[in-house]
């Protein structure tokens, strides 16, 4: 990765690891070593959208911290996320963004029904990276 891109083509400016590491250093100590191994899925891309530093940032923070102070980072950068896009999930055979418009009867649906561990041998953060590497390899868009 070489390049940041913010919220238009025209935003885009060059990586700066130091900068990176300043902004994660303001909240918990991490070390160089934590950020360019969480950095290398990355490599192979020319252009990065800021949105996956501050997430890559949070999780960093989080894991030589604590998620109370993770949230107040991904609160300071959220900026770079915009109003644009909402997070989609399937819950009980539907495409939603939140369950506020949903009668009684589906909350309870949603509420009830079981959640199943597709990879249970793996964690969170490893399971992510593998779903995030098979996206790019498709030229998918992925967001976690």
């Amino acid at each position: 990765m070489k390049n940041i891109l913010y919220f238009e083509p025209s935003d885009v400016t060059k990586f700066d690891f130091e900068r990176f590491k300043k902004s994660l250093n303001e909240y918990a100590d991490v070390s160089d070593r934590d950020i360019k191994d969480s950095l290398k899925i990355f490599d192979k891309f020319e252009n990065l959208h800021v949105s996956r530093l501050v997430e890559l940032g949070a999780a960093l923070i989080e894991k030589n911290s604590d998620a109370a102070t993770a949230k107040k980072y991904f609160e300071k950068y959220g900026q770079y996320f915009g109003n644009k896009f909402e997070r989609l999930r399937r819950i009980t055979g539907y495409l939603v963004g939140s369950l506020d418009r949903w009668n009684d009867g589906k909350k309870a649906e949603e509420a009830a029904r079981v959640k199943h561990s597709v990879n249970s041998a793996i964690d969170d953060h490893e399971r992510a990276v593998r779903l995030e590497e098979q996206a790019m390899a498709h030229n998918i868009a992925y967001a976690s």
